[in-house]
């Protein structure tokens, strides 16, 4: 990594030019931005989430630490390219005094271009990210309700009042595995579902997600239950049949119960942030189905208010 202290845009993306030479590769085989907001610290491992997840979509990696307001402006950089079988490149990127308030002066000119750009907040992030600076530079905007350092419903909620096509939330990546099973359980019971039951820890933006997925999509009750989790640990489904059980305790294998047959072990397990984030990058376009999903969340919030 090459320190740049109190440097501008054009000088890091001299650098980058300067590093790939030594590197003995000049031409950029690069497909994607991927802007990581993200604070002092968390940078690491966000830096680091951010780099696996592109291993398959060789990205060029801006983190942005967005500091103190106070003092005149200020752009420290440390700027790398790809190691270890990694082949993109990487910026973490230190703004302070004014030029806080102005980060996409300094980002913008760093985007490949004709490229896609992704925004990723690890933990907080903006209430409305279509409208943030950085933001409105990408076509995908990902968020994370789980990770906020606090109120994790109420960030959810706000994500879905603020939604627009581009956006999206790690909450809703989480649930990707559950659904697959759940809809070949729908395939397998053909019959209408007449209630449904969610169980999980009692903040997990995912559940509430997950609710607001079946009460879309089954056009029935959908009951939120409280369990020691981790994550979502039982969906329950009942028809003409009888009742149909996906229940995962330990995170990792769940257990398909239905009437009149043996219960089945599924492949059920938690996945690491890498990997989430991996799945978002490969899906640039607008998640038709995540946007009917804010939807049905908000009208269910009015009505338990």
């Amino acid at each position: 990594m090459i320190e740049l202290d109190d440097t501008t845009a054009s000088a890091i993306a001299a650098e980058f030019v300067r590093n790939r030479t030594r590197a003995g590769s000049p031409a950029m085989g690069m497909v994607m931005t991927l802007i990581v907001v993200v604070g002092e610290d968390d940078c690491e491992w966000a830096m680091d989430a951010a780099r696996e997840s592109a291993r398959e979509h060789p990205a060029r990696v801006l983190g942005v630490i967005l500091g103190s307001r106070r003092g005149a402006p200020r752009v420290d950089a440390q700027v790398g390219v790809g190691q270890a079988g990694w082949t993109g490149e990487t910026a973490l990127i230190r703004l302070s005094g004014r030029v806080v308030d102005h980060p996409e002066s300094v980002v913008a000119p760093l985007l490949l271009p004709d490229s896609p750009v992704v925004v990723w907040w690890p933990t907080d992030h903006p209430d409305n990210p279509g409208l943030d600076p950085l933001g409105a530079l990408a076509n995908r905007r990902i968020t994370d309700a789980a990770h906020v350092t606090r109120g994790k419903r109420r960030a959810l909620v706000g994500q879905c009042t603020a939604y627009r096509p581009g956006n999206t939330d790690l909450a809703w990546t989480r649930i990707t595995p559950w659904r697959g099973v759940l809809a070949a359980v729908l395939d397998q019971h053909p019959a209408k579902v007449r209630s449904a039951e969610v169980s999980a820890e009692r903040i997990s933006p995912s559940a509430d997600l997950m609710v607001a997925w079946l009460s879309r999509y089954l056009s029935v009750p959908v009951k939120r239950r409280t369990s020691e989790g981790p994550g979502i640990t039982e969906v329950v489904l009942t028809n003409a049949d009888g009742v149909l059980r996906i229940h995962r305790g330990d995170g990792k294998m769940a257990t398909f119960s239905s009437p009149g047959r043996p219960d089945q072990v599924v492949a059920l397990k938690r996945r690491e942030l890498p990997e989430l984030l991996a799945e978002e990058l490969r899906h640039l376009d607008e998640d038709d189905i995540y946007a009917e999903v804010t939807t049905r969340a908000l009208e269910l919030e009015e009505e338990r208010s």
